[in-house]
């Protein structure tokens, strides 16, 4: 009986183990995850006002402009 009792509890710190090592690796992934996720906000927030500096010359610009030469 002593056997089987040193048996289960080498299983049980084996999948311990394991099971540490797994949260671990996903712990390390959910935080380069979230970089991710912030470089690619930061980025696509850039773009957006990039964008909207655009929109706001072209518009600025329209006025300067003669009309087509068919009006």
């Amino acid at each position: 009986m002593p056997d089987s009792i040193e048996q289960r509890l080498a299983e049980l710190e084996t999948r311990i183990s394991f099971q540490e090592h797994a949260l671990s690796e996903m712990s390390d992934a959910l935080a380069e995850s979230r970089m991710e996720n912030y470089r690619q906000t930061e980025l696509l927030q850039r773009a957006m006002e990039e964008l909207k500096t655009l929109r706001s010359q072209h518009s600025s610009d329209s006025g300067i402009e003669p009309p087509p030469p068919h009006y």
